[in-house]
């Protein structure tokens, strides 16, 4: 199975670079279970699934996916966007006031 699979990876690559020319059957069980995830079954759900016996083997598949990361980043605010000034900044420079010891 595992040489047949990677004859076809072979020139699938080829045909299309995104296909990467080696590949093995467990990169299918990853995706899966990355998959899984994504649609939102618990890290239990997948771990009964796949069949292992130890939580902490199917905690591998919890890596954060490229769309997770696209939208945390869409949510961090650009510093040229800011307009809210810093409560720790007054007029004269100082945190006295900001601590309350300008007494």
């Amino acid at each position: 199975m595992d040489k047949r699979l990677k004859g076809y990876a072979k020139k699938a690559h080829e045909k299309c670079a995104d296909v990467p020319p080696k590949i093995h059957a467990h990169q299918f069980r990853h995706a899966k279970a990355s998959h899984w995830i994504e649609d939102g079954l618990n890290v239990l759900q997948v771990s009964f699934l796949l069949g292992h016996a130890q939580l902490e083997t199917t905690m591998v598949y919890l890596d954060v996916t490229m769309e997770e990361k696209g939208k945390a980043l869409a949510t961090l605010e650009n510093e040229n966007d800011r307009k809210i000034t810093k409560k720790w900044k007054n007029q004269d420079g100082l945190l006295r006031a900001f601590r309350g010891l300008n007494r």
